[in-house]
């Protein structure tokens, strides 16, 4: 897991922007569908920071972590795709 320090409000606003990722972001990022997502939430195979009334929060880093998971799963399950 990644540490981070933040000095400022200026390296907060950075950090957040760079790192945090909503639910539209995610879905985009990961090319699945907002059911794929929801059922990923449930599994607890992704897991947001933050839950808001009509929107998730998650960090970048463990959006990153599952796409690669997922790329490893489809190379493995679905060889012939490639």
């Amino acid at each position: 897991m990644t540490e981070y320090k933040v000095v400022n409000k200026d390296e907060f606003i950075k950090l957040v922007q760079s790192e945090i990722l909503t639910t539209s972001e995610v879905l985009e990022e990961l090319q699945i569908s907002r059911q794929a997502l929801n059922s990923l939430v449930k599994r607890g195979k992704l897991v947001p920071v933050k839950e808001l009334s009509r929107d998730k929060l998650y960090l970048r880093e463990d959006v990153e972590s599952r796409k690669e998971a997922a790329k490893e799963l489809h190379t493995k399950y679905r060889p012939y795709d490639e």
